[in-house]
């Protein structure tokens, strides 16, 4: 019993580990506690050493040095102080008026100003809320269908997280080991891409249902002209500079991405300033959240430490990757059994969750196969995007239920009385655009050069470097010296008459040619 415990000591903690987050368990707690429990078994049978959990203490100290990791309360604090501020509202105002004389204008403007403020916060639920409690009333108003407009509302916003300065990006390039500027670079033509195939999605609606997506009617467009023009400038150049600040200086190398953050939370609240809406309550509310988010991640992160410090020491990584590396069909056959097991644990797991447990047991496996791990990391971002949006667990159907009205109501504009949008309506919207990003990781997996191609050809990769040092050959050294010693003139007396050499010097030992050789060499 106890040889077949040992033998089968890993799949025990990864079944052991699903157990406890089916049954509820928190997360950071679950793995901590699986790893601790299976740890002491493992040093109760003998597997394991007890220094090995001496290493625990050296491990979550190096989680709060991890200067990657504080690109995440800065990205979240610009992002809720940019939401707590009106943008999003005045965005989707100004763009709404501007889509508006168009089928769909209200669904487009959605999508546009969800990638905006996805470039611009990187927060899901801040993106969800937002655009939900603007965009929702406005598009029942004038008859939009409700699981069209709850699809578009949900979808836009988690196109946080594939379009930088996306949380998960930086979560996932401290997992893989890679920079998060390269991360950020190779995803953002796949995010903007996305972003045109929901626009696509929207367009074919009202082409083959007119009556879902109707044009705003001309007593609700009150902009117009010149006034029109003047007004969209001046809502789109703040986000443009910020997100030139944050994204531009990333890309040109100027800034990393912390220091990226770091200048983006300064410019949020110099915005919010300008716009005469920074007061104490809003930065208040904004610093809580961003202290329990920032708690939230560092918890999981601690607690898949203690995890993978254990798993990897009963030779669970290794038995990982005997059942990946045999998988039929290579490369491929790979991709195809880990984005399928991605999109399945989705259901269950928010991206976090994902990050923090599968992708530092496939990351290794990958890269064992030839898959570049920034491709592989920004594929693995597109799929667990569907955790935001997989009925009935999708966190932006939380949401966006949280915010939709779910009675009926008095409409303050028509006066009319508004139907309720039901939980199956948010769902069934819902299911188009987990459809699309499934497309569109089929379409990472066609065309790597998405991401691929937009990197810098030139960059070293550390890992990669080879230093081929010739070994120098003594004894053609020692020969070449035996010659010019006997070589006429040296030696000679004063007088030039010479009788060979008058003092034969020890030959060298061998220690004493490589003393040399080195000092040479230095």
């Amino acid at each position: 019993m106890t040889e077949l415990l040992i033998a089968y000591m890993a799949p025990l903690m990864f079944v052991a580990l699903v157990a406890f987050l089916l049954m509820g368990y928190p997360v950071a707690f679950a793995l901590a506690a699986n790893g601790l429990f299976f740890g002491l078994i493992g040093i109760e049978l003998g597997l394991l050493s007890p220094a090995l959990l001496q290493a625990l203490p050296e491990r979550i100290f190096g989680i709060m040095a991890n200067d990657t990791l504080l690109a995440v309360p800065f990205f979240t604090l610009m992002g809720l102080i940019l939401e707590r501020s009106g943008m999003a509202e005045d965005l989707l105002d100004t763009i709404g008026q501007l889509f508006g004389p168009v089928r769909g204008g209200l669904a487009y403007a959605v999508i546009f100003v969800g990638a905006l403020l996805a470039a611009t916060t990187g927060v899901v639920a801040a993106s969800v809320i937002s655009m939900g409690l603007i965009s929702l009333p406005i598009m029942l108003r004038y008859g939009y269908d409700r699981r069209l407009a709850a699809g578009v509302i949900a979808a836009s916003g988690t196109l946080a997280q594939i379009i930088p300065p996306s949380l998960v990006l930086i979560v996932l390039a401290d997992q893989i080991g890679r920079s998060v500027g390269d991360m950020y670079q190779g995803a953002f033509l796949p995010g903007f891409i996305l972003t045109a195939l929901y626009a696509g999605y929207v367009l074919a609606m009202s082409l083959l249902y007119p009556n879902r997506a109707p044009a705003l009617p001309p007593e609700a467009r009150t902009l117009r002209g010149f006034k029109l023009l003047r007004r969209v400038i001046f809502v789109l150049i703040p986000p443009l500079a910020l997100i030139f600040l944050v994204l531009g200086t990333i890309f040109l190398g100027i800034a990393t991405p912390t220091e990226g953050g770091a200048m983006g939370a300064t410019g949020a609240l110099i915005l919010a300033l300008i716009n005469r809406r920074l007061t104490w309550r809003l930065l208040r509310q904004a610093m809580h959240s961003t202290a329990k988010l920032t708690s939230f991640v560092v918890f999981i992160l601690v607690g898949s430490t203690v995890f993978s410090l254990v798993f990897r020491a009963v030779n669970g990584d290794l038995w990982v990757e005997s059942l990946l590396i045999g998988l039929p069909g290579g490369q491929l056959g790979f991709l195809i059994v880990v984005n399928l097991l991605t999109f399945f644990l989705a259901f269950f797991l928010d991206f976090f969750e994902l990050a923090f447990i599968i992708v530092p047991l496939l990351a290794p496996v990958a890269d064992k196969l030839g898959i570049d791990l920034i491709w592989f990391g920004v594929l693995l971002g597109v799929n667990m995007q569907t955790s935001f949006m997989h009925p009935p667990f999708g966190f932006a159907l939380f949401y966006l239920r949280s915010v939709a009205p779910f009675r009926e109501y008095v409409d303050n504009v028509s006066g009319k009385l508004t139907a309720p949008v039901t939980t199956g309506q948010i769902y069934w919207g819902a299911v188009p655009f987990v459809v699309i990003q499934v497309v569109m990781v089929g379409i990472l997996i066609a065309f790597p050069g998405l991401v691929t191609g937009s990197l810098e050809k030139g960059k070293i990769d550390p890992s990669k470097i080879e230093l081929n040092i010739q070994k120098p050959d003594y004894e053609q050294e020692t020969d070449q010296r035996r010659d010019d010693a006997d070589k006429p003139g040296n030696g000679k007396d004063a007088a030039g008459t010479g009788q060979g050499r008058q003092e034969t010097p020890e030959e060298e030992s061998p220690g004493e040619d490589l003393e040399k050789a080195y000092k040479r060499a230095r």
